[in-house]
């Protein structure tokens, strides 16, 4: 396994709490958009066992084309060791990724795509927008749908309603059930989703109660992990407390 060190280039704020960490990029380090890796702090393989309070998950919110590798993440003041430690490093001060792989590349199959995301889990997808943007060959339309609550939307350069791209911002669950109901009338349509496990299990209880087939549906999963989540029959109601 090879660990890349390098240095945090700089940190933009892209609104309240959440920040893009922006990353040199290492010489022959590369990745499809979509991409995640594992972002770890100094100390972590210090000892026999890696330090797993030290590593983290993260999606890549950038291409290899601008030249740096973006990490987006929320930051609230009351926060884990791990964004302790994170929201008080210096530009310079290094951190390690590792084991990089894409689990949502871009289908281009003739067909719409409809990105469902939370949050920041938007992040994911904003390498996927630039992507289409660039070449939208194969995809007739891109549509993003992401539930914030706020209404400090994260990259609205990128995510702005243009030729064959909508961009679909609601505020609660409830109205994102009801936009996600809509889409699903697209019966031929790929339907990306990014969020919490509990998020992903209840936007594919409500695409597979409308025809949608598991083929259909792209999630940022391992192949061993995709079972669990696209059962042939999910059992996992929406409840009405759910939808608050």
């Amino acid at each position: 396994m090879q660990i890349y060190w390098t240095p945090i280039q700089r940190v933009v704020q892209e609104a309240p709490d959440t920040y893009t960490f922006q990353l040199e990029l290492p010489d022959g380090f590369t990745w499809d958009e979509g991409a995640h890796t594992h972002f770890a702090l100094e100390g972590f393989n210090k000892e026999d066992k890696p330090n797993r309070s030290l590593i983290r998950h993260m999606s890549i919110s950038t291409l290899p084309r601008e030249g740096a590798i973006g990490i987006t993440t929320r930051i609230k003041r009351e926060c884990s060791e791990f964004k302790s430690i994170l929201r008080d490093m210096k530009i310079g001060e290094q951190v390690a990724i590792f084991k990089t792989h894409s689990n949502v590349p871009l289908k281009r199959e003739g067909k719409n795509v409809y990105l469902l995301s939370a949050g920041v889990g938007l992040a994911t997808f904003r390498p996927i927008v630039l992507d289409y943007l660039a070449n939208g060959e194969g995809i007739p339309h891109l549509h993003s749908l992401n539930v914030d609550s706020s209404t400090d939307y994260l990259f609205r350069d990128v995510f702005a309603s243009r030729d064959g791209f909508t961009a679909e911002f609601v505020a609660n669950r409830s109205d994102y059930y009801a936009a996600v109901e809509t889409l699903a009338q697209d019966m031929e349509g790929l339907y990306y989703i990014v969020g919490s496990d509990d998020f992903l299990r209840e936007t594919i209880a409500m695409l597979r109660e409308r025809g949608i087939n598991r083929e259909q549906i792209v999630l940022d999963k391992h192949d061993f992990q995709l079972d669990e989540f696209l059962a042939e029959r999910s059992h996992h109601a929406i409840s009405s407390s759910d939808k608050g």
